[in-house]
């Protein structure tokens, strides 16, 4: 049965997971909700670069509601909860890349009723956080025994992250260092850490632990070219983020990130190490697994901002997981909810049925 997918914003994720929808065998793009007045009324495919879709974009969110759909792809800047309480309230599951990967009670408590009287599912997935930084842990503690630690983390250059307001407004780039440390950034971005430090401790049976937030940061020495515009020396150009679980002072989960604008003209003078660009996986126990993986970056920063491979994966990830949620009992479902989610075969490569 083909399911009727709407995607719900069309920046980075949106876009790539249109065209994902648009080749699985079992999925049918049905919607779309656009912010931008400009792209009211147009086709989906002239929004995304390609030929007509025969989808034509909306920006009124009383058009999505009343659509007959299974699932809609929630991928706006910024997530509002009304939005997806009201989507799952009009008969549709929500996939969204933002948090939702393993919600604290009060939080859940927010969107169950919504569940409940639309008959249906939320599920929070994506690739940092989220996937990386839960999921593929918990993956290779699989293939371990008495784990202590496991580990979750990216190395990125972020001069490649087409989405300025994010860069500037929420991660602090380009700010002093005294404006992000007073920020709400830790809080903001910390959300949904902090679930995958918890999925990991609840999934692998850890004791009680505290979880402890660091930010360290670094400025440019020199002006710094970025996706919204210019980073003044002095200004914040790097980040290095970690939220660990401690139990009798071990940490046993790190989750977290090592974002720069480049490689030069920061102090102090941080790299991205031999390794470069990167998401390391790594779990202490027996055997021990230490994992590195590559391709999830672009190749040029030109490259990365015309399409972000980072981006890419969480959409891959949501669109992937559409047939498993719908599928899914009512209620909010996480990967531990879930059974093994995987990709489809190429079109050119799949199956043919008579």
């Amino acid at each position: 049965m083909t399911l009727r997918v709407v995607q719900w914003a069309t920046g980075g994720v949106g876009k790539a997971a249109i065209e994902m929808i648009l080749k699985h065998p079992e999925l049918e793009l049905v919607g779309c909700w656009v912010h931008s007045p400009d792209k009211d009324g147009r086709d989906v495919g002239e929004i995304i670069g390609t030929g007509p879709v025969g989808v034509t974009a909306t920006s009124s969110v009383e058009e999505i509601l009343a659509l007959e759909a299974d699932a809609v792809i929630y991928a706006p800047a910024f997530s509002r909860t009304r939005e997806i309480a009201a989507l799952l309230r009009s008969g549709k599951n929500v996939i969204t890349p933002l948090n939702w990967f393993y919600p604290m009670p009060e939080d859940a408590a927010r969107v169950r009723d919504a569940c409940l009287e639309g008959g249906t599912t939320l599920h929070g997935t994506g690739v940092d956080p989220g996937g990386a930084t839960d999921l593929h842990p918990l993956m290779f503690a699989a293939l371990s025994s008495a784990v202590t630690f496991v580990r979750g983390e990216e190395f990125s250059d972020l001069r490649d992250y087409n989405t300025p307001e994010v860069l500037h407004d929420v991660m602090g780039f380009g700010h002093s260092p005294e404006y992000v440390r007073d920020s709400p950034l830790l809080e903001r971005i910390g959300h949904g850490y902090t679930q995958s430090v918890r999925m990991c401790l609840d999934a692998l049976g850890f004791a009680d632990a505290e979880i402890r937030p660091t930010l360290d940061l670094a400025v440019a020495t020199a002006p710094i070219d970025c996706p919204f515009g210019t980073i003044e020396p002095g200004q914040v150009a790097g980040e290095r983020l970690h939220w660990d679980a401690v139990i009798d002072g071990e940490v046993v989960v790190r989750v977290g990130a090592t974002w720069l604008m480049g490689e030069e003209n920061l102090d102090p003078a941080w790299t991205l190490g031999p390794g470069g660009q990167r998401f390391e996986v790594e779990v202490q126990g027996d055997p021990p697994a230490f994992v590195t993986i590559h391709g999830w970056h672009a190749k040029t920063i030109e490259e990365g901002l015309v399409r972000n491979p980072g981006v890419v994966v969480a959409s891959a990830h949501c669109v992937n997981s559409v047939p498993y949620v719908c599928a899914a009992e009512p209620g909010i479902k996480t990967y531990l909810d879930l059974p093994l989610i995987t990709g489809r075969a190429h079109p050119d490569l799949a199956r043919k049925h008579p």
